[in-house]
C-alpha cells in the first residue's frame, strides 16, 4: 500500500513545535521589533545593593509613598515635622532618619507665610536653629508656584504635562533633593479624581520621577467620609489607583472619645494615630503610632498679654501603661483597702472597686488620667488573677458582680 505524504500544514506545524522546543533561537531567527523579553541574569544576592530607606520603612529612594487622612486631623502638621526631622537628621518623632536628607515640602493649598509659621513653631518646640535647616529644607506654596503634572479634557483625554515634569526633574537634580512631599495630591493634577486610568497615569508619573531622580516622593491624600468609622488606606478619596501605585501607604485617624476615656486624656481631638496599611518592601509594624498636637506661641504678639499666633506642633505620644510607676507595695496597699469593704465591678457603681484602689495609691479619680489608670489596673489585676470577679446579692437582693482579692476566698 502506498504511503500518504504528510500535508504541508502538518509539516509546518511540526517545524513550529521543533522551533519552540529548541533551547535557543536558530541562527536564522530575527529578534522581533518593539517590546522585547529580557533574559534573566543570575546575580549573587550578597552583591545586590540594599534598599535605600530614608525615613523608617515609609520613604524609600526611587519609590512613591502615600499618606491618607481626613481633614483637620493633622496630616500637614505631621509632614512638616517629619520634613524638619529629615532635614536636621534628628529623631523628632521617635524615628531617626537613616541619613540627613534635603527635603522639598510643597503645599498646594496654604500660603507660604502659614507654612513658615508651622515650621517656626516646630523649630521653637524642638529647639532647632535656623542654620540647621539652611540648604536642607526647601519650601514652596501652590499659591505662588503651581505644580500641575497632568490635565484631562473631553477631547484629548488625560495628558501628562511633559515640560512641568522635566522642570521638576531638573530642579530635584539641581538641588540634590532626597525627599519631595506633595501635600495634597489633588493639587498636583487636573484629572477626574474617580478616573482610575487617569489617576494611575498621574501616580505612576510621580513614581517615574522618583526613579529618575533617585528620590523618595510622598503623596498626601484625603480620605472619603467614612460615617464615623475608622479610615483605612483603602478609603482614599476617588480612584484606588493611587494606592496601587505606591509601595508604602499609611493612614491617620483621630482619637475617638472612647479611646480618650481609656487613655485618660482631656481633649482626644488633639491626638491621632498613624497606621501602616500597605508596606510592600518590609514587614508590617505592630500596632499604631500615636501623636499629640501641642500649641506653640510664636511670640509675635504685642507683649506678655499677647503671646502671638498659636500654631500646632506634632509630638510623639505613647499610650499610657497602667503599670507605669506601680510597685508590689502599691498592690498590697490596694488589696488591703479592697479587703476592708464590699466593692462592685461596675465602674458606675458608688461602691466601685476602683475607689479603694485610688485611695490606697493616692490617685484622684475625678481626674481623667487617674481614673483611666485605675480602670486599667482593675482590668490587668483581674486578668492576671490577682483580683477575681464573683456574683452576690446586694442589699436590695439583686444579683450583682463584685470584686475581691483572689486569696480572700
Amino acid at each position: 500500500m502506498a504511503t500518504t505524504a504528510p500535508s504541508s500544514s502538518l509539516v509546518a506545524h511540526d517545524n513550529d513545535n521543533s522551533l519552540r522546543s529548541s533551547r535557543g533561537p536558530t541562527a536564522a531567527a530575527q529578534e522581533p521589533p518593539g517590546i522585547k523579553a529580557t533574559p534573566f541574569v543570575w546575580r549573587d544576592p550578597k552583591t545586590m545593593p540594599r534598599r535605600q530607606f530614608l525615613y523608617g520603612h515609609h520613604l524609600i529612594r526611587k519609590f512613591g509613598s502615600a499618606t491618607f487622612a481626613g481633614g483637620g486631623i493633622g496630616k500637614s502638621f505631621l509632614k512638616i515635622t517629619e520634613a524638619v526631622a529629615m532635614a536636621t537628621g534628628r529623631a523628632l518623632l521617635g524615628v531617626r532618619p537613616n541619613e540627613r536628607c534635603r527635603v522639598w515640602y510643597w503645599n498646594g493649598e496654604d500660603p507660604l507665610e502659614e507654612i513658615n509659621r508651622r515650621i517656626a513653631a516646630v523649630c521653637l518646640y524642638y529647639n532647632i536653629r535656623a542654620e540647621e535647616l539652611e540648604g536642607w529644607l526647601f519650601v514652596d506654596s501652590g499659591r505662588d508656584q503651581e505644580i500641575i503634572i497632568a490635565s484631562q479634557t473631553s477631547t484629548e483625554g488625560t495628558k501628562i504635562a511633559a515640560p512641568v515634569v522635566r522642570s521638576l526633574i531638573d530642579t530635584i537634580h539641581y538641588n540634590k533633593i532626597d525627599v519631595l512631599m506633595v501635600d495634597p495630591f489633588i493639587s498636583c493634577h487636573r484629572v477626574t479624581e474617580n478616573d482610575n486610568g487617569a489617576i494611575d497615569m498621574v501616580a505612576k508619573k510621580w513614581t517615574a520621577i522618583a526613579d529618575e531622580t533617585n528620590a523618595a516622593i510622598e503623596l498626601v491624600h484625603h480620605v472619603r467620609k467614612t460615617g464615623g468609622a475608622e479610615a483605612t488606606v483603602e478609603d482614599g478619596r476617588g480612584a484606588v489607583a493611587l494606592l496601587g501605585a505606591v509601595r508604602s501607604a499609611q493612614v491617620l485617624n483621630k482619637m475617638t472619645a472612647e479611646e480618650g476615656n481609656r487613655a485618660g486624656v482631656e481633649n482626644p481631638r488633639q491626638y491621632f494615630s498613624v497606621e501602616t496599611g500597605k508596606l510592600n518592601l518590609s514587614p508590617p509594624p505592630d500596632g499604631k503610632d500615636w501623636f499629640h498636637i501641642t500649641p506653640v506661641h510664636l511670640g509675635n504678639g504685642d507683649g506678655d498679654l499677647d503671646p502671638g499666633d498659636s500654631v500646632g506642633v506634632v509630638v510623639s505620644w505613647k499610650w499610657p501603661n497602667p503599670l507605669d510607676g506601680v510597685t508590689g507595695a502599691d498592690f498590697d496597699a490596694a488589696a488591703a483597702a479592697i479587703r476592708a469593704g464590699n466593692w462592685r465591678h461596675d465602674g458606675q457603681a458608688k461602691e466601685w472597686v476602683g475607689i479603694p484602689i485610688a485611695r490606697a495609691m493616692k490617685l484622684d479619680i475625678s481626674r481623667k488620667a487617674d481614673k483611666a489608670k485605675v480602670n486599667g489596673l482593675v482590668k490587668l489585676w483581674i486578668g492576671a488573677g490577682a483580683l477575681e470577679v464573683y456574683e452576690e446579692l446586694d442589699e436590695k437582693r439583686m444579683k450583682r458582680k463584685f470584686v475581691r482579692v483572689a486569696d480572700a476566698t
